[in-house]
């Protein structure tokens, strides 16, 4: 099994080229399933959920093929990957398949919208909170689908298809939401999401719906409205950049100091982030096609923030915060409102040397001036880079094991670190 082997202390300066989302490539992905048309996706990340998404549309009858090169010379760049699901061959997604990433639950929709019939597999991904499909199952429901749960299978049929609907959310959801826009795009008749989810991965989902032929309006609001249509067609889009992956590195910055570009990102992704690195001490600004980032002799600030639905502090980025609040010169909070197990990295940093307890959702960092390189164990995705940040101001080295984490959602992480000075290899086993 791989391992991440970094030497801390060094500032980062440099260029770092910002990948496409995976949390967007995902659902554009599956999108592909509404249509018998192509759909091509440019800007696609090279990342393991990426290829285990295409593993499982393919057993669905999906086929593909990538324009050029499928690892590009130049970090960041994406690929340009055509879907045709012209022959659904298979309405079931297994077990075995699914229970591998989560996100693969989100073929329910599509699947239930065209082919009026859908058997797939309760979810599985990584174990950072109960994360129900009950929202998922009340929201097809609400669209006229008649659903049941047998031995581990969510079964949904809509023999009539799918009909417009009013259904609000009781918490917001971006999987759900996802998931309801594209079924309901080829519903009969009106459907409205109130209390959606309002993060840019669903403006963009919209965007390449909307590029298909589906009428959809209202989302990055909290009401969004789908006309539904008969069908959908092919279309072109290009996945947007990844914001997650734009407050990593920025963090990992503001961490060891220097000055940094992140280039091919947009500071309006994750803006609410961007304005608690600079109450940290981190100077971020927007330049021409990017974000740079530098810290250059003042101290890290304490600062205290709370995780929220977009545009609030992205809970995807709780982790590294929390990784950068360890070296701040003060007590800092950080509480957790999205996902009820997401501390589960506190421990590990605490073998770095933080100084960090817990009260229910709640995190009391006490900022220390060192940390000391030790063995550390990944978790989960976000969890994994936050021990990375950790690692490159540690003194000595840092050895994260389980890396198999970071590969599912940062793209040639150590690379890209690499490039800007880091010390830091992969050891493979």
């Amino acid at each position: 099994m791989d391992r991440i082997r970094i030497r801390g202390g060094n500032a980062l300066n440099g260029t770092i080229a910002i990948s496409g989302a995976k949390n967007a490539a995902l659902p554009l992905m599956i999108a592909s399933l509404l249509t018998d048309d192509t759909l091509t996706l440019e800007n696609v990340p090279h990342l393991a959920d990426v290829e285990q998404l295409i593993r499982i549309l393919g057993n669905h009858g999906v086929d593909y093929s990538v324009s050029g090169k499928r690892l590009a010379t130049t970090m960041g760049s994406g690929r340009t990957i055509h879907f045709n699901a012209r022959t659904i061959v298979d309405t079931t997604a297994p077990y075995e398949l699914v229970s591998k990433m989560r996100a693969s639950f989100w073929v329910i929709g599509p699947l239930l919208a065209r082919m009026r019939r859908a058997r797939v597999s309760l979810p599985g991904g990584c174990a950072i909170g109960t994360r129900p499909v009950d929202l998922f199952i009340d929201g097809l429901r609400a669209l006229g689908a008649q659903i049941d749960i047998d031995a581990g299978y969510v079964v949904a049929e809509a023999p009539k298809g799918l009909v417009g609907t009013h259904f609000s959310f009781p918490k917001v959801s971006v999987g759900a939401t996802h998931v309801l826009m594209m079924a309901a795009s080829l519903a009969k008749g009106e459907t409205v999401l109130d209390n959606a989810a309002r993060e840019p991965e669903v403006q963009d989902l919209a965007a390449c719906l909307n590029a298909m032929g589906a009428r959809i309006s209202g989302a990055g609001t909290s009401t969004i409205t789908i006309e539904g249509v008969e069908a959908l067609s092919g279309a072109r889009h290009r996945v947007l950049p990844d914001r997650i992956e734009t407050g990593t590195y920025a963090m990992a910055v503001a961490m060891t100091g220097g000055d940094v570009t992140l280039e091919g990102t947009q500071g309006d992704l994750l803006r609410n982030a961007l304005v608690a690195l600079g109450d940290a001490g981190a100077e971020v600004s927007d330049v021409p096609n990017g974000i740079r980032i530098r810290r250059n002799g003042n101290g890290i600030r304490p600062v205290d923030v709370v995780t929220d639905p977009f545009p609030g502090f992205p809970t995807d980025l709780q982790a590294q915060f929390m990784a950068l609040m360890t070296r701040a010169d003060g007590v800092s909070h950080i509480t957790e409102t999205i996902f009820e197990n997401r501390f589960m990295h506190v421990q590990e940093l605490a073998r770095l040397g933080a100084k960090i307890s817990l009260s229910g959702q709640m995190a009391r960092i006490e900022g220390v001036p060192r940390l000391a390189g030790a063995p550390v164990m990944a978790t989960d995705l976000r969890a994994s880079v936050s021990l990375v940040i950790g690692g490159l101001a540690a003194e000595g080295e840092t050895t994260v094991n389980r890396v198999y984490h970071l590969d599912r959602g940062f793209e040639r992480l150590e690379e890209k670190l690499g490039a800007c000075g880091a010390e830091i290899e992969r050891i493979s086993s």
